[in-house]
């Protein structure tokens, strides 16, 4: 069951998280990684600037968190992690395909390059990578991310992210 998550969830997003980014740890440029990966500061800086976390339920319990952005004309797939014990059994698959049906606009998605589990997942699931030269203009344009993030990682599109003007 997927529903979107309230205040009183965001421990447990901050759990999730940073479980399931221990995978990212010896992936990422050491000058890209802290402890924890996801500080309750960031957390509540993403929530003010309009992202909505979703998150998987089983058994009563939440194993995955996704959220969903939508700045200017498109929509932002933003911090998608499993618990670690949880991954492999479609948790993130059933968050991503229900946050793409939210939206009827391009949708977007960011992560780091070398994190290939990461870009296998998000091309299983339809999206493609974007040339380097417009992953870095859209980087710019709709994420709040450091030139460093923006050197290091991809951006992935559905199919009709072709139609952002990036100029607009």
């Amino acid at each position: 069951m997927i529903e979107p998550c309230a205040p009183k969830d965001l421990p447990t997003i901050l759990a999730i998280v940073n479980d399931a980014a221990v995978a990212y740890k010896k992936a990422i440029p050491p000058d890209c990684w802290h402890e924890p990966y996801m500080t309750e500061d960031y957390l509540g800086k993403e929530i003010a600037r309009g992202v909505v976390f979703y998150g998987f339920m089983e058994n009563g319990e939440m194993v995955g968190v996704m959220g969903i952005q939508n700045p200017k004309d498109v929509t932002l797939i933003r911090h998608a992690y499993v618990r670690t014990r949880d991954r492999r059994k479609g948790v993130g698959g059933a968050l991503i395909t229900h946050l793409v049906g939210l939206t009827n606009r391009p949708v977007l998605v960011g992560t780091w390059r070398a994190a290939t589990w990461a870009v296998s997942f998000y091309e299983k699931h339809g999206f493609k990578l974007v040339d380097a030269e417009t992953k870095d203009g859209l980087l710019r344009k709709y994420w709040v991310v450091t030139e460093r993030q923006i050197e290091t990682s991809v951006v992935l599109g559905d199919g009709t992210w072709r139609e952002i003007n990036l100029h607009a």
